[in-house]
């Protein structure tokens, strides 16, 4: 209502209702409904001969009232159809008083909500019968999957059968429009076995999703400049991958880097000959996987293949299903979780033989191996087939797969097990460090800090004096700048064109700098009840790179970046007045250029 509406009107793209359109845009409107709406559509009456139907998770409903003379006053739902646009496009007024048989592909710059479209045409689904009124809403199911892993007998079987209870899950929420009256919300929270704190009332449309369907308007003038990621140079040549990770560790920061090396790495090693095994994590690889196909001919050419596909990345089980028995169907080896816990790490391990021994590569990451999300999410890849990190995924792996009580790692920092420890130890260290030379400085970029022992650990470091920079996409349980308790501790957001998605930690160490990467939040669920890691990036220049042109630019930034305060509003960072405006993503997009695969020397 306050800013995108009146932006869209001023460029001329309207949200129209139905009270504001011309007689030839309501005529034209309604022949629509008739040819491509109405035949969809299935009115479920509500009275004692018709029980209240069910109504499925997320679908967009019309409560109807409507007066029989008979009867009276009665009650049926309309589900809008799927199959319907959100967002029905229409000629403008002039163009159908010229041509009322014009087509909807006139590239008219109209739109209508679809449930007002339905809601003025709703004679023709009750004929004879009054029509009083109607009103959009929509309900929210629980949708998580409750499996008791140790009562399981198939994990995957379990699975399917948890997801279709979805359909039946509790009503966790009713959204409706704010006219309707107290008298048909009573009916629906009824029926739908609600509380009053369970109904959500809203000014304007309930299908905000339905929005992005305005994407498709030809006006590149209001759309961001197309961007392409690139393949760093240093990795487009002929030379092998495994050569360049041999001579030097890298480091790719999507999506100004493309996710092309990734996919590379595995279908490279798929078809050397030299290479014995590639075992491999996935928690939400999306449809139509590179990833996975290739990991398929890397069966067929004859190399071990292991892969542990988390069937419990919630909304992404039947696409994970699906893959798993399309893995198993060409002889992978597929585990499809740990018992009790979620693996959400992502990891990558080729084992090669080499003139000089057995020699394992080694690709982690802060993102999924998904190259549509590669796309819009930024993520850091790296590469490396140092002995110890390369050990220790392997014994992870081992873990992962067999059986195992190991704790601790070489270089990893590994959860549930020893994680959330080894983080608050380096807090601490800090801390030591900086009563005694005054130089402590921690840095986190990260999706999420709940955890409450990470949150008093940074809380006693801005007691002792550390400085103390955070940026935190989302959810942050800490509250900076309380005196005496976090006046060292600053908290940023970045939202922008990028889903900001990467992990890491940064202590400073009196020079002695550790950098880590990986998929965990600080967060309860992500320490305590799944299995993640962090992995250090080894290499000074690499170390380097990410505090200057990653960490640095993005704690720079006062165009998109937001501000926490004390008592949990944001506001808009700024800068200061001498400083030049500064867009982090923009700024990265201009200037990253692989960075992070520059050659050594």
């Amino acid at each position: 209502h306050q800013d995108l509406s009146p932006k869209l009107f001023r460029s001329g793209i309207q949200i129209l209702v139905m009270s504001e359109l011309g007689h030839h845009q309501k005529a034209w409107l309604r022949r629509y409904f008739a040819r491509e709406i109405f035949p969809a559509l299935t009115p479920l009456a509500f009275d004692p001969a018709h029980p209240f139907p069910h109504i499925s998770n997320l679908s967009f409903n019309l409560a109807v009232v409507v007066s029989d003379p008979q009867a009276g006053e009665r009650f049926a739902r309309v589900k809008i159809s799927d199959v319907a646009p959100s967002l029905v496009r229409l000629p403008d007024e002039s163009d159908l008083e010229a041509d009322p048989e014009i087509g909807g592909e006139v590239q008219a710059s109209n739109f209508v909500h679809v449930e007002e479209v339905v809601a003025a045409n709703l004679d023709m689904l009750f004929p004879g019968i009054d029509v009083v009124a109607a009103y959009p809403f929509r309900i929210t199911r629980d949708a998580d999957l409750e499996i008791k892993d140790d009562e399981a007998s198939d994990l995957l079987t379990s699975v399917e059968a948890q997801i279709e209870m979805r359909h039946w899950g509790s009503v966790v929420r009713l959204e409706i429009d704010h006219n309707m009256p107290d008298r048909i919300r009573d009916v629906l929270t009824r029926n739908l076995e609600l509380e009053p704190f369970q109904v959500y009332t809203l000014d304007g449309p309930l299908n905000l999703a339905g929005l992005m369907e305005l994407g498709a308007v030809e006006r590149p003038d209001l759309k961001d400049r197309p961007y392409l990621p690139v393949v760093p140079p240093q990795l487009s040549r002929r030379e092998r991958l495994f050569d360049t990770i041999r001579r030097q560790d890298v480091l790719l920061y999507h999506p100004y880097d493309s996710f092309v090396p990734v996919v590379d790495f595995i279908r490279e090693a798929a078809s050397d000959p030299d290479v014995l095994a590639i075992k491999q994590t996935l928690y939400r690889v999306g449809p139509n996987s590179p990833i996975v196909a290739t990991l398929m001919e890397a069966r067929e050419n004859q190399k071990q293949v292991a892969v542990l596909l988390e069937l419990k990345a919630r909304f992404d089980e039947e696409n994970n299903i699906a893959w798993a028995r399309a893995l198993e169907d060409e002889g992978v080896h597929v585990i499809y979780g740990v018992l009790g816990l979620k693996t959400h790490a992502k990891m990558c391990l080729v084992v090669r033989r080499e003139a000089d021994g057995i020699r394992c590569y080694v690709h982690m990451g802060t993102g999924n191996y998904n190259p549509v999300t590669s796309r819009i999410y930024t993520d850091l890849s790296y590469f490396t087939c140092n002995p110890d990190i390369s050990a220790d995924v392997s014994d992870l792996f081992n873990a992962l797969t067999g059986y195992s009580d190991k704790g601790t790692y070489r270089r990893l920092l590994v959860a549930p097990r020893t994680m959330r420890q080894q983080i608050i130890a380096r807090v601490e260290r800090e801390i030591a460090r900086h009563q005694e030379h005054g130089d402590g400085y921690i840095a986190f970029k990260m999706n999420a800090l709940v955890d409450t022992e990470c949150i008093q650990a940074l809380y006693r470091a801005s007691q002792a004096g550390v400085t103390i920079d955070l940026q935190v996409r989302g959810i942050c349980c800490l509250s900076p700048g309380v005196p005496g308790v976090s006046e060292t501790i600053s908290v940023t957001s970045i939202v922008g064109r990028y889903l900001e998605h990467a992990r890491i930690y940064f202590f400073r160490n009196g020079g002695d700098s550790e950098v880590f990467l990986g998929s965990a939040d600080l967060m309860p669920r992500n320490l305590d009840r799944r299995v993640e890691v962090l992995f250090p990036v080894v290499p000074s220049r690499l170390r380097d790179t990410i505090l200057r042109d990653i960490l640095g630019v993005h704690l720079q930034d006062t165009v998109q970046a937001q501000r926490l305060l004390t008592h949990g509003q944001f506001e808009p960072f700024g800068g200061s007045p001498e400083t030049d405006p500064l867009n982090s993503q923009q700024w990265l997009m201009q200037h990253w250029r692989g960075r992070g695969a520059a050659r050594e020397g």
